[in-house]
């Protein structure tokens, strides 16, 4: 191995070893309530948007096998979170996904809507969790201990792990949804009031898909 190469490897492995480092500071709420077998984050995404469901993830992460590069959906690149979509997916002792579509988030408003959505992605689990770590808010309705944390989707890697599923979700099903409902540059605005997406509104009137209570302004 020449000079080049062994500086190449020496950067990789420090890179990794920061990656790890980091990954067990945002491991701290999983070591706190590590006496808990199945250890649950919950986070959602689309309470914002003026089209298409808000969805919840629920994420048990397996104690002895890390996930590494996880952190807010938001802060990560699309082709990052497919990728790592795809290693929760397969390393996660159970996920769970809610979706709770426009129609109802007008019937009984985004935030009971979002409550909905989350007690649905814990139903949706194949075990019960023994605890939740959820981001910023305590669910009604739901018996399991639940512990909120302010900003835990960049707190805590169970959380983490939720807001990807939850995203990757809700991405791809706006994709979808533009492929049907053209006109409101739904696959690259994933329904949130971009210029494009109020001039469509303006254009064709709202679609099926619309949440009504969030329009009221545009048409």
């Amino acid at each position: 191995m020449n000079k080049r190469e062994e500086e190449k490897l020496r950067r990789q492995e420090e890179k990794l070893r920061k990656e790890i480092e980091r990954t067990e500071r945002l491991s701290v709420y999983e070591k706190e309530y590590g006496m808990y077998r199945y250890i649950c984050g919950i986070d959602e995404v689309g309470r914002g948007p003026l089209a298409g469901p808000v969805v919840a993830g629920a994420v048990i992460l397996p104690k002895d096998d890390p996930v590494l590069y996880l952190n807010d959906s938001k802060k990560l690149s699309e082709k990052k979170r497919e990728m790592l979509y795809d290693e929760i997916m397969e390393k996660a002792v159970a996920t769970g996904i809610g979706i709770v579509g426009p129609q109802r988030i007008d019937e009984i408003n985004i935030l009971q809507a979002t409550y909905e959505a989350m007690r649905m992605a814990i139903a949706d689990l194949p075990v019960q969790p023994d605890i939740l770590l959820n981001d910023a808010v305590t669910i009604p309705g739901v018996e399991i201990l639940q512990v909120p944390i302010i900003k835990g989707d960049a707190k805590s890697v169970s959380i983490a792990a939720a807001s990807i599923i939850a995203k990757v979700t809700r991405d791809r099903l706006m994709v979808e949804y533009d492929k049907i409902l053209p006109g409101y540059d739904l696959a690259s605005n994933k329904g949130y009031g971009t210029k494009a997406h109020i001039a469509g509104l303006k254009e064709h009137g709202p679609s099926p898909i619309h949440r009504a209570t969030f329009i009221k302004n545009f048409v």
